[in-house]
């Protein structure tokens, strides 16, 4: 997952719940067959979320996406993803980025205010990710969670990643901001056109809103 010129932002997916792993491969495979995505973000609860990494990584990895498990470090070296993201706070974020680099990427979640982005950052993950992976409760991006994470792309290197709201329109204020990434769910797995309709729209409203502001 590398960052993107021109002021650009890429995709990236968080896996909705409640799904039967084998039904979601089918269902990840299909929406991957809509256009660009960076990452896949694979969450779950305990019982779950290792047969549902099992069964969504070399979906992932089959379209170029990178696979990262949340949390649990164990399972997603079993399980050959590409990476895993913390937001159980700075020392289990160093454990894992001492134990994963370089073979794995590490990026840092649970960032609620500019100081923990700080904190994350001096340990140096990949990627800061700002909002909950589950925040797309309403159609927009949260204020406060789309200006913290303008202001951590403005000024540094390490890429931002925000959770995007309920509506594929959210991709542009996250663009618009100059957010590295943008992680969709809802916007994309309740799509009424399907999910590669849903990443079809969104890559195309990503590139719409570049190409207007070049």
């Amino acid at each position: 997952m590398t960052d993107t010129e021109n002021n650009s932002c890429r995709l990236c997916l968080v896996t909705p719940p409640g799904v039967t792993p084998d039904a979601f491969a089918a269902t990840l495979d299909e929406a991957l067959s809509g256009g660009d995505v960076a990452s896949l973000f694979i969450t779950g609860d305990p019982a779950s979320i290792a047969a549902l990494a099992k069964a969504a990584v070399p979906v992932a990895q089959a379209h170029g996406v990178a696979a990262i498990v949340v949390n649990d470090t164990q399972l997603a070296g079993h399980a050959r993803a590409d990476g895993v993201h913390i937001d159980s706070g700075r020392a289990d974020l160093a454990a894992a980025i001492g134990s994963f680099r370089p073979a794995r990427m590490v990026g840092a979640g649970g960032v609620r205010s500019r100081h923990d982005a700080m904190t994350a950052g001096e340990v140096d993950p990949d990627y800061v990710f700002f909002g909950r992976l589950d925040g797309d409760t309403g159609p927009e991006i949260f204020d406060k969670t789309l200006d913290l994470a303008a202001w951590w792309a403005g000024l540094f290197q390490i890429p931002a990643i925000v959770m995007g709201g309920a509506s594929i329109d959210s991709v542009v204020e996250a663009r618009d901001a100059g957010v590295e990434f943008v992680a969709l769910r809802r916007a994309v797995w309740d799509h009424p056109q399907g999910p590669a309709e849903a990443v079809r729209q969104a890559n195309a409203r990503l590139a719409a809103a570049t190409e207007e502001a070049q």
